[in-house]
């Protein structure tokens, strides 16, 4: 398994060995020592699967609040997507900033997403498969949306046209205008 920082504290690429013949291959997607050896989150509480017919689907700025907040191990089995994460840590030097990654069944890769950052996701091809890994539950009261295409983040998304949205995420709000209680490491509000 090879693991890459993606630019934003905590962002990771994780690469799993294949080993490949005639047949295809194979590939060890998680285990829970290996992650546990290289400082990975490895308690993951849920698996989630989502199909995208369509190309152009944009499903995002997702995250949950504490303490439902949830670390995201993010893989691609069929097709490829645009990744982003966004920091959302209130007191980081990196708060609004955001990192993208081409994660595709091809490539085989994953990119690890931290409790703390926004998550959301692009199809580059037609019925797209993406499978992750959360570290919480889903709680519907600490679910929460940011916009897309909110000005101040700037995400630069690899398409042209207008995506496909859900209707949750069209209305989404700005990340000025969403609380949310992560800060960075120590950094807590003074009472």
């Amino acid at each position: 398994m090879k693991i890459r920082e993606l630019g934003l504290k905590g962002v990771k690429e994780i690469i799993p060995q294949r080993f490949g013949d005639e047949r295809g291959f194979f590939s060890e997607t998680y285990n829970q020592a290996a992650f546990q050896e290289a400082g990975l989150p490895a308690n993951w509480v849920q698996d989630n699967h989502s199909l995208s017919s369509q190309k152009n689907v944009l499903r995002g700025l997702h995250f949950q609040t504490e303490p439902f907040a949830q670390d995201k191990l993010v893989r691609v089995v069929s097709g490829e997507i645009y990744d982003v994460a966004v920091d959302i840590r209130k007191g980081s030097p990196d708060y609004g900033k955001w990192v993208g990654l081409t994660v595709s069944a091809k490539l085989g890769n994953q990119i690890l997403i931290p409790k703390g950052f926004a998550h959301g996701f692009l199809t580059l091809a037609e019925n797209v498969e993406v499978e992750y890994k959360v570290s919480a539950p889903y709680s519907p009261p600490n679910d929460c949306t940011i916009l897309w295409n909110d000005p101040a983040i700037g995400i630069d998304w690899p398409f042209s046209g207008d995506p496909i949205l859900s209707k949750k995420d069209k209305e989404a709000a700005l990340l000025g205008d969403v609380e949310n209680n992560f800060f960075f490491e120590n950094v807590r509000p003074s009472t």
